[in-house]
């Protein structure tokens, strides 16, 4: 790679602004290569640690070695000092491990492990090679590293530097890969299909012919026409005539031009009709052509976009040894599933609620080993991540451990004090409602605040993240053998399946992922409870609300059809699952998700728009706000009978300028439910030119 082209040659900056982009570039390809090279090493480190068989040691050693030796030379090459001399330092302390037949000491592990992090950081910050605390942290491992190699002193790993985080060290955001490597055979793939798209080009460019032919035959009809009407007006007249004045002959003149009209206009009509009929055909074998190749196509680029879960899960077997070994335990990961492959949005999206549920498992769930041998449990823990294909568009990614479970009494108790529920509600609870717990925001059960948990949020944003993307969260725990949680989550976010509801005239949709139930029921199996309705489903009582009130909508006046029942769908799991009714539940279809713009990044119950195969604009809805605005009462039914000219004597006239069509049509929606009349302009030119009009 750099190293082979840019061999016993230093880069140096440069005041040329192209020599500047070429730097910019080589620098972005050393740390992409820094990148791949880390996790070999990385996970080669993990895997020596466990072995102990001197011929495997070995191959793992020089598998180290040599990719050490190779980032060594890419690094000399973009004159990366202080990576150059920690990979140097590296070479050395694997060329004296060779040499050895013992075991290799645990805090020289914690060391290796350190500087690998080390050079981590400063291929993501360059500027940390000029840096006095980077220089001196960088000299403090060479020098240990130094030690150890020429049989020194045992190794002392340096005090860590900062706890694990899933964001980049250099800019504190959460660092996400801005290229993706697609494999030759997907590229040709998509090329061929680009070609084949020309053939729907030229179908498309002889179907407009083919109409411009149509129009011109029509055109053609309605100029005869225009020359025949007054004979046709005449001829009225004489048809017409008031009784007692006699009827007028017809020109016989006239009559003759009518009749050779109408047998031409007869003809001309024919070939018409002959010409539709064939353009409706040639349409129909396009479309059927063009679905073939769009659906192709848009199936390819999905792969394209589709990246293997071993690129959020690489990261976890050094994370879980270096926060295991911070807080006195010991655990091993097991991880299935590497390479399903999901969309890559859905990784990036994944990563830090994954995260945070394995360092959950460590700091919550994972005893110390003392404990674990009182309960006759093997002194390491077992924490075990699996993502699995459940359909052709979902996965779960299960996160377990074999640790202490969820303390539900401590958790119930502190809910109880900070008024998240009631002592009588908590009396009612069942054992599943009590895990529910862990999901609200501000609960925990650990008495001290630590730099990986405690304040009670992250399992709270976790559920808040699998929402947002239309998926689910649930927990499961027993005492003293462990906890295990699931996600279930869309395998791209593109389209998903949303079931299409109405309420008034006005649909919406709902994503199918987040649905429990959707059912019809009697309006007598509702039911007053503390003064709120609820609603009896599958043996357990649910909260029931209308999502008119939720969405601050006017109801339907008066009984509409089947007005002896009520139709509902449920969101939510556990003791939070609430039952919303509404007016009616159309179908189930492919959603293609369309984004709000930035004007509208986020409205609350709203999670985007979609439009329908009728060209109709509708809202997407989010399961995660409806049930909080509808567990909040924050809805107040809509005032209806009100008289319909007082509504239109205070309806105010607003003016929506946006130039995406499908955020003006959803705005325009809202705006109209609320009872104001909208007026729509493409940009700031049309808008102004409407206000002056």
């Amino acid at each position: 790679m750099i190293a082979t082209i840019w061999a016993n040659t230093r880069f140096a900056p440069t005041r040329d602004p192209m020599n500047n982009d070429f730097n910019k570039r080589l620098l972005a390809t050393f740390a992409s290569e820094t990148k791949e090279r880390l996790a070999v090493i990385t996970a080669s480190l993990m895997e020596l640690e466990k072995t102990a068989v001197p011929e495997m040691r070995r191959e793992i050693l020089e598998v180290i070695f040599r990719e050490a030796h190779s980032l060594k030379g890419a690094a000399r090459a973009v004159n990366m000092a202080g990576i150059e001399s920690l990979c140097h330092a590296l070479e050395n302390v694997f060329s004296a491990l060779k040499r050895e037949n013992g075991a290799t000491p645990p805090a020289l592990f914690d060391l290796l492990h350190q500087a690998v992090d080390a050079i981590g950081r400063h291929s993501l910050s360059p500027e940390t090679d000029r840096e006095p605390a980077g220089k001196s942290r960088t000299r403090e491992i060479v020098l240990s590293l130094g030690k150890y190699a020429k049989g020194g002193a045992a190794p002392v790993p340096l005090p860590p530097q900062q706890a694990y985080s899933e964001e980049s060290p250099s800019t504190g955001r959460p660092a996400v890969a801005e290229t993706v490597r697609i494999p030759a055979g997907k590229l040709d793939n998509l090329f061929h299909q680009a070609e084949e798209m020309l053939v729907a080009k030229m179908a498309g460019r002889q179907r407009s012919a083919e109409l411009a032919e149509l129009r011109a035959s029509l055109a053609l009809w309605e100029k005869e026409w225009d020359k025949i009407r007054p004979a046709v007006r005449s001829l009225n007249k004489s048809l017409h005539a008031e009784a007692g004045q006699g009827l007028p002959l017809p020109d016989t003149g006239q009559l003759g031009k009518l009749l050779t009209f109408f047998e031409w206009s007869h003809s001309c009509i024919k070939s018409v009709q002959n010409k539709a009929h064939g353009l409706a055909i040639n349409a129909e074998n396009d479309r059927y052509a063009l679905t073939g190749m769009v659906d192709n196509l848009l199936d390819d680029m999905k792969k394209t976009l589709m990246l293997p879960c071993a690129a959020i899960l690489e990261v976890l077997p050094k994370m879980v040894r270096d926060l295991a070994r911070a807080r006195g335990k010991e655990a091993e990961l097991m991880i299935g599933g590497e390479t399903i492959e999901i969309d890559k949005r859905v990784l990036e999206e994944m990563k830090a609620p994954l995260i945070h549920l394995v360092r959950n498992c460590i700091d919550h769930g994972i005893e110390k080993p003392e404990e674990r041998k009182l309960r006759n449990k093997p002194v390491q823990g077992a924490i075990t991540v699996i993502i699995t294909l459940i359909d052709s568009g979902r996965i779960e990614i299960l996160v377990a451990d074999d640790g202490a479970g969820l303390d539900t009494a401590r958790l119930t108790a502190t809910a109880v004090q900070r008024g998240v529920v009631t002592a009588e509600e908590a009396g009612r609870m069942e054992e599943k409602d009590f895990h529910e717990l862990v999901f609200r925001s501000g609960l925990s059960t650990s008495t001290m605040i630590t730099d990986i948990s405690g304040r009670g949020l992250g399992l709270a944003i976790v559920r808040e993240k699998a929402e947002k993307m239309g998926g689910t969260v649930s927990v499961a725990s027993d005492p003293h053998k462990g906890t295990t949680f699931r996600m279930v989550l869309p395998l791209t976010l593109s389209t998903f399946r949303g079931i299409v509801v109405t309420v008034g005239d006005q649909p919406f949709i709902v994503p199918a992922l987040a649905v429990g139930k959707v059912k019809r029921i009697d309006k007598a199996s509702l039911k007053t409870v503390e003064n709120r309705e609820t609603v009896e489903l599958g043996g357990a009582v649910l909260s029931f609300v209308r999502l008119a009130d939720v969405l601050q909508l006017p109801q339907k006046e008066g009984p509409g059809e089947d007005s002896g029942h009520i139709r509902l769908f449920t969101i939510g799991s556990g003791m939070g699952r609430i039952a919303f009714g509404v007016d009616n539940i159309l179908d189930e279809q492919e959603v293609l998700v369309k984004s709000l713009g930035r004007q509208l990044s986020r409205v609350r119950n709203v999670a985007g728009a979609a439009v329908l195969a009728q060209g109709k604009v509708v809202t997407i809805l989010h399961p995660g706000d409806l049930l909080i605005s509808a567990s909040k009462g924050v809805a107040v039914p809509a005032v209806i009978g009100q008289p319909a000219e007082t509504a239109e004597a205070v309806r105010r006239t607003v003016l929506v300028v946006e130039d995406s069509i499908t955020a003006r049509s959803l705005l325009k929606n809202i705006l109209e439910t609320a009872g104001y009349q909208v007026v729509t302009a493409l940009d700031g030119i049309d808008a102004l030119t409407q206000l002056r009009t």
